[in-house]
């Protein structure tokens, strides 16, 4: 029997009490499809991979990572709900069918997504894509350069640690800068002593940048979100969700955090905000190299 995890959600009251105007996150990934509970909030879209005009995500991860961040949870009639219901999104393809890219892809996604960040007032810069070492050093330094040049332009950028633990050093290069928020994964018991938990293979720090990496941890086995896959039949839908596995899983859950948090308090700069939710985290009681400052705590990040 599959065991899957409803994506750690926030109550009602929680979300209402953030407001109703909802923060802009950018996403780059391997696209996003039109799924119901994104209702008409892809305001934005650019296809740096095959030049397609309209929305689309032809692997599922990006429709996947989409669903935790933001998804409405309308088809599942609230079940499988996200964390940031009410924010919109921009959503730049730089990975394919397969979830390959290369550095000069991502490079253009994330010059795009500061080229468009006042028109559409970015605020979050979700990136759940791993980046391996065996890249032409010249070109892997002008992609970290971006990734510092969106933190200093005022983006709050939250990278995936990577799953290519548990040794040391093994964090993603996207997610060892010193400024962004590195999350790694750890389900904090629910499966109790369960195997094959995406913690087991969470990337871990240090980093060449910053020793204390990963940053913060959130859960990443077997989450429930929207399938890209979804089919209709008449007024009902088949396939609507489905369980993925990894840090990939564990960043949006922070991304949605951090959207609500600045759907409260908008006028934080990343700074304040990376700061609050470093100091409302809970501590695991693990090596700081696998958790970091611990378990993300979003009632404590907006109400603490």
């Amino acid at each position: 029997m599959l065991r899957v995890r409803q994506l750690v959600r926030c109550s009602e009251e929680l979300v209402y009490s953030c407001g109703d105007r909802g923060v802009t996150i950018a996403m780059l990934d391997t696209g996003v499809s039109s799924h119901p509970d994104f209702d008409n909030r892809i305001i934005a879209f650019k296809d740096f991979v095959n030049g397609k005009k309209w929305n689309y995500d032809d692997s599922g991860h990006g429709t996947h990572v989409a669903g935790c961040i933001c998804g409405s949870g309308l088809v599942s009639g609230g079940k499988y709900k996200g964390i940031a219901p009410r924010s919109n999104l921009v959503v730049g393809k730089v990975l394919d069918d397969r979830g390959d890219g290369n550095v000069d892809v991502m490079a253009r996604g994330i010059e795009w997504v500061l080229s468009k960040q006042k028109e559409y007032d970015i605020r979050i810069l979700n990136i759940s894509i791993g980046m391996g070492e065996n890249t032409e050093k010249e070109r892997m330094e002008k992609l970290v350069r971006l990734v510092d040049e969106a933190w200093k332009c005022g983006l709050i950028v939250v990278c995936a640690a990577g799953n290519t633990g548990p040794e040391p050093m093994t964090i993603s290069p996207l997610g060892a800068r010193r400024d962004v928020i590195t999350v790694g994964c750890h389900e904090g018991g629910y499966f109790e002593d369960g195997g094959h938990l995406c913690e087991d293979y969470s990337s871990r720090g240090p980093s060449p940048y910053a020793m204390k990496k990963p940053d913060v941890v959130a859960p990443g086995t077997d989450i429930v979100s929207c399938n890209a896959g979804i089919i209709r039949r008449g007024r009902y839908y088949r396939n609507a969700y489905v369980a993925k596995s990894g840090t990939s899983m564990a960043t949006p859950v922070v991304s949605g955090g951090l959207a609500l948090l600045l759907q409260k308090y908008p006028f934080y700069t990343n700074e304040q905000a990376k700061q609050k939710l470093l100091y409302t985290a809970r501590d695991l009681k693990e090596p700081w190299n696998k958790q970091g400052w611990g378990m993300i705590q979003i009632d404590r990040l907006v109400t603490g």
